[in-house]
């Protein structure tokens, strides 16, 4: 879940929408300029295609109140429990684990158990920590749908967040192209997640703007060929889709 200011409930050193597994090599090492607010200077074909992250763009990060439900759910001290919650939680986005398994291996890696009940509870408490979303943002989706703009979505996310999106959200429709982690077996920044988007949309990297707000993401598509947009506000976004008129509502 992309998680800066906005990423609070991450460790700086941990990657992602949702933390990831370190990589082979750093994305980052091969941008020339650092994303910023608008829309990078990558040279050749104008994009026409908008790739966007969820969390931490269209969707909210976890509050306060969610977080601290977690914590209570689990019934340990604060600062180990999102150690083990983040450390462990690329192969839970990437669906290589499931909602249970992951939550034993959170617990194996407190030297605690969960039991069945408890981690229901856990996984309720998940996913309603990650469930607000930005009204505003969900207008702009619906706008650039309304004008015919071609989008999609790339989103580090597990299967149960995945079906709660799908059962309560009916803005996901206007994406042409929905890639969950847990569906295509790669979470951003992996390369990987970027190259099955494009194959996705049959389209070349450089037609297509991927917004992000961790700038890890971003640099990690650049590397890929994307152009990339460090996500800060809706108001700045706006901003730089009014420079691409393919792009702009």
């Amino acid at each position: 879940m992309n998680d800066t200011t906005h990423h609070t409930n991450r460790p700086a050193d941990v990657p992602g929408d949702s933390p990831r597994h370190s990589h082979s090599h750093d994305p980052g090492d091969t941008l020339r300029t650092p994303p910023g607010d608008s829309l990078s200077d990558n040279p050749g074909t104008a994009p026409d295609t908008l790739l966007f992250d969820m969390f931490g763009v269209i969707a909210r990060h976890q509050s306060d109140a969610g977080r601290a439900r977690l914590v209570a759910a689990a019934g340990v001290p604060e600062a180990p429990f999102w150690e083990a919650y983040w450390g462990l939680r690329q192969p839970y986005d990437r669906g290589d684990v499931t909602g249970s398994g992951y939550w034993r291996q959170v617990a194996d890696a407190l030297d605690t158990g969960f039991g069945p009940e408890q981690v229901a509870r856990l996984i309720e408490a998940d996913i309603a920590s990650w469930s607000g979303v930005d009204d505003t943002m969900v207008t702009l989706i619906g706008e650039l749908a309304a004008a015919g703009r071609r989008i999609a979505l790339l989103s580090n996310i597990p299967e149960e967040l995945a079906v709660h999106y799908e059962e309560r959200h009916a803005w996901l429709k206007h994406f042409q192209v929905r890639a969950f982690s847990c569906r295509i077996g790669h979470a951003k920044p992996e390369p990987g997640a970027y190259r099955w988007c494009l194959d996705a949309l049959g389209t070349e990297a450089g037609r297509v703007l991927f917004v992000d707000d961790r700038e890890e993401n971003v640099r990690a598509a650049e590397a890929g060929g994307l152009r990339g947009h460090l996500f800060t506000t809706p108001a700045a976004l706006r901003e730089a889709l009014r420079k691409e008129p393919r792009l702009s509502a």
